[in-house]
Order: C-alpha cells, then sequence, then structure tokens
C-alpha cells in the first residue's frame, strides 16, 4: 500500500469565472446534453470528464471551472441521466453503447486531437472500456481513473483471488464483495426504482452530507438518475463477470485510489501492471466523492498529469506516484 497523499491544490491565479457552453449531441438513439468550459484551441488539450451513478454532469461543476483556466473542458450527462436521453430497455445501457455516445461526443468536440478522459465511479468504469476499445486506439492521450474499476480486470482479479485458496486472498475478496453489497440490490426488479421515487431521490442530498461530509447541491433530476441509472448495473455486471475479457489500456492511466472509500476498496486497484504500459498511482485519505469533497484537490492532480503527458516536468508527488 502506498502512503496517502496530501491533496494537491492549484494556485490562487485560476480564474474563478469561466464561460460555459451548453450543448446537445447526437448519438444515433440518444442525444447528450455536453457542457463545455472556456475556449477550445491549438494550446489548449481537451478534458472530458464522465460522471458516474447516480450523478449527472453537475458533480463535475467546480473541478471543471478550476482546470478551465489552462484546458479546453467538457463534461456530458451519460444517456439515462441528466438532460440526456434516457433510453428504456436495459440492454441500450451496455458498455459498447456507453463508448458510441463517448465516441460521439470527442468527434464533436475534438475531431483532430486525442483528448484526455477523466472518470468517477460509473464514469471511470466507462473510461475503461473506452481505454481498452480498439476502435479508440489513439484517440485518448491519458485516462484518469478514481473509484472505478475495469469490470473485466475486476472479474478476472476475483477468479484469480478465488484460485489462490489462502486466507489473505479470501479476506481481499470478501471486503471487496462486503463494499459492493448494494449491486445485488439493483439486480431486483422494481424495487431499487421504488426507493428512488418514494424517498431516496429527496433525501440523497442528506446521504452524502452524512455518510461523505459533502454538500451537493439538489438536482432536479435525482430521482430520474437514480431510477435510470440502476440499468448500467443490470445490463453489465453478470455478463462481464461470466466472459470477463483480457483488455489492456491504449494509454497513459492516472489512478486516484481514496483510500477510506466505502463502495470501491484500494485492493481493487492493486495489480493493475498487467494492463497499462504507463501508471501512475495516487492514494489520498479521502472517500468516495473526492470530486465534490475536494474538487481544487482532484483538479490539481489532473491537472498535473495532463500537463506531464503533454510534455511539462512532472511535479515531486507525480514522480513518486509513477509505478512504471
Amino acid at each position: 500500500m502506498h502512503a496517502p497523499q496530501v491533496l494537491p491544490h492549484l494556485p490562487p491565479h485560476i480564474p474563478q469565472h469561466i464561460p460555459q457552453q451548453a450543448c446537445c449531441i447526437d448519438a444515433g438513439d440518444v442525444r447528450l446534453a455536453v457542457t463545455r468550459w472556456g475556449e477550445p484551441g491549438p494550446m489548449r488539450p481537451t478534458i472530458v470528464l464522465v460522471h458516474g451513478y447516480p450523478d449527472n454532469s453537475e458533480v463535475w461543476h467546480a473541478v471543471a471551472a478550476r482546470l478551465a483556466g489552462r484546458f479546453d473542458v467538457v463534461a456530458y450527462d451519460v444517456r439515462g441521466a441528466g438532460r440526456s436521453t434516457a433510453p428504456q430497455g436495459t440492454a441500450a445501457y451496455r458498455l459498447q453503447k456507453l463508448a458510441d455516445d463517448f465516441i460521439a461526443v470527442i468527434d464533436a468536440v475534438s475531431p483532430q486531437r486525442a483528448v484526455h478522459l477523466v472518470g468517477h465511479d460509473w464514469g471511470s468504469i466507462q473510461g475503461w472500456e473506452f481505454v481498452t476499445d480498439p476502435r479508440l486506439r489513439g484517440r485518448i492521450a491519458s485516462f484518469t481513473s478514481c473509484s472505478g474499476p475495469c469490470l473485466d480486470h475486476a472479474a478476472i482479479a476475483l477468479r484469480e483471488l478465488r484460485g489462490q485458496r489462502s486466507l489473505a486472498a479470501l479476506g481481499q475478496v470478501l471486503r471487496q464483495l462486503m463494499a459492493s453489497w448494494y449491486i445485488g440490490v439493483f439486480h431486483l426488479p422494481w424495487l431499487p426504482e421504488l426507493a428512488w421515487r418514494l424517498w431516496l431521490g429527496r433525501a440523497w442530498p442528506r446521504y452524502l452530507r452524512r455518510t461523505e461530509g459533502v454538500r451537493a447541491r439538489p438536482n432536479p433530476t435525482q430521482t430520474a438518475d437514480g431510477c435510470h441509472g440502476v440499468r448500467l448495473y443490470r445490463a453489465n455486471i453478470l455478463p462481464v463477470l461470466r466472459a470477463p475479457r483480457r483488455r489492456p489500456a491504449d494509454a497513459p492511466v492516472q489512478l486516484i485510489v481514496p483510500l477510506h472509500d466505502r463502495y470501491v476498496t484500494p485492493a481493487v486497484t492493486e495489480g493493475m501492471h498487467a494492463w497499462t504500459s504507463q501508471l501512475w498511482r495516487r492514494a489520498v485519505p479521502a472517500q468516495h466523492w473526492l470530486p465534490l469533497a475536494d474538487p481544487a484537490g482532484f483538479a490539481a492532480m489532473v491537472g498535473e498529469f495532463v500537463g506531464h503527458i503533454e510534455g511539462a516536468t512532472a511535479s515531486a508527488a507525480l514522480q513518486a506516484s509513477r509505478l512504471r
């Protein structure tokens, strides 16, 4: 286990008021709501932020405002969330469909230049799909992953741990299974949707405040986001567990690992050498919703990594976090 790092912060001269542009992008069977900060240009690399469940792209707004002084920053509501289209069928939420959406976004916002991808929670799970998709080879300049493993890598690791037949390996499996209790609940018919409609949608800000210590703005689409997003689990978890694929990442990868994450244990990010050719791992003393809890620190880590991949000298913290 790597020693936790103190989260860096951006310098005070970063602009506080960055213009936002909103639009919609057609992606086959859905329309995706996209927000862009700052102005694109040849000297400003594009960063694409992908949110998790049960969030929408607003989870990134404070992070994006801090990055937009140096970068062209884009965030979009994934299908089923926020102002984007919400297909009804479970199959419409498969990872291959989500990759189609990402391709549509980057074709629109950065057709000639590779983008830097950042994902949190299910946005990170999607990001692993994107960065291992042969269709996207050369389109992703770097990937920053926070609190979301590659489902294929995780399934293969669980099989290998079960095969070791040791108490330590069994303990790792049990800890992650206990942390992932909600996945089984989300596979139950109608019950998760009912919970979101009856009380969880209204209670979500209080839940985040009590469990994560963060204050989230009321989200008018929270109930719908929660109801639609459970299809991400139903469409992908069991098929991948049954037949995981060996998928190496085709870009430099930075892992941001909250050490107190109650949903994704730090052990899930161990052993990533097998799937990456360039890897950084930054363990931080934080909980799951790090983009909300410390947007300045999160933005600083992303900015340092993206800047380095674009040619800047790595900071001492970034150098110390490199594993290969």
